[in-house]
């Protein structure tokens, strides 16, 4: 196995575990909804602080439940996913691009000098 293989495997395995120990060790359960986001924790926190707090703006557009939200957040996310993957891929493209022209023109180098050595010998 690889080491670049290895390492994918381990950060796998790493990003798996904060995914499950959270859920495993039950470090929501004394909470009414216990994995809600720091929004929702922020918005408790100055509650509880200030309860006569009055927020400076209200959201442009408010879903209609949190399901609604919770997919267009993912939708978002997937984009700027999808936006980073073209980027990378563009990119990682252009450079074996270049790097094959220049072993193109290596090679036709090297083929172009070997037939004109000999050449220059018989002058």
């Amino acid at each position: 196995m690889s080491r670049n293989t290895k390492i994918n495997l381990l950060l796998l395995l790493v990003v798996a575990a904060l995914a499950v120990l959270p859920l495993a060790l039950g470090l929501g359960d004394h909470k009414e909804e216990p994995f809600t986001g720091a929004d929702g924790e922020a918005e408790t926190a100055i509650t509880e602080i200030e309860p006569d707090y009055e927020p400076w703006f209200s959201p442009l557009y408010e879903p209609p439940s949190g399901e609604i939200e919770s997919a267009l957040f993912s939708l978002q996310a997937a984009l700027g996913a999808g936006v980073l993957a073209y980027y990378f891929g563009l990119h990682r493209g252009r450079r074996q691009g270049e790097q094959r022209a220049l072993e193109r023109v290596g090679e036709e180098a090297a083929a172009g000098g070997a037939a004109e050595a000999p050449k220059a010998d018989r002058v």
